[in-house]
């Protein structure tokens, strides 16, 4: 038995040149694809930082009569180291801050990192309600001096206050 080879002889010659139609094809959805995307890369969240500025322990004042109002992570509210239920935070506060001119109604925070968010916006709302000219946040535990206890001299100064929104 043997075996016979039978070819097929193509009806075109073969086709030397470069197809460029899948090329084509995929720059032109390449460029579809920047053409949408860039517009997107552009936009900007504008976020407004507060300026910091150092302030010389000297100028700071010394009158000791910073409102701090601290937010434990039971939830507990603190004004100036005395403990204040949540329904008589206001009137406190209030009472506190009609004692002095509007440009000192300043009222610094200071949250626990366990706290809950929603509690410390309820501060916020309510500082705003009794009176409060401006708002400051602080990062870091205000020593007992800045609360109206006594004076450390190696305690960092007290953060400048951010004007309120």
């Amino acid at each position: 038995m043997s075996t016979t080879r039978k070819f097929v002889k193509a009806s075109t010659p073969p086709n030397s040149e470069i197809n460029v139609t899948p090329l084509v094809d995929v720059v032109l959805v390449l460029l579809i694809i920047f053409m949408v995307v860039t517009p997107l890369l552009e936009k900007d969240i504008e976020v407004r930082i507060p300026e910091t500025e150092d302030v010389p322990v000297e100028q700071m004042p010394q009158d000791n009569s910073q409102l701090i109002v601290k937010l434990d992570a039971d939830g507990t509210y603190s004004i100036n180291t005395e403990t204040v239920q949540k329904d008589e935070y206001v009137n406190k506060l209030r009472r506190m801050l009609t004692a002095k001119k509007k440009e000192d109604r300043i009222v610094f925070f200071v949250a626990d990192d366990k706290a809950n968010y929603g509690l410390l916006v309820a501060a916020f709302d309510g500082a705003k309600q009794a009176g409060a000219f401006v708002l400051g946040m602080a990062t870091e535990d205000i020593p007992a001096a800045a609360a109206g206890g006594e004076v450390d001299p190696n305690a960092p100064p007290a953060p400048a206050p951010a004007p309120a929104p």
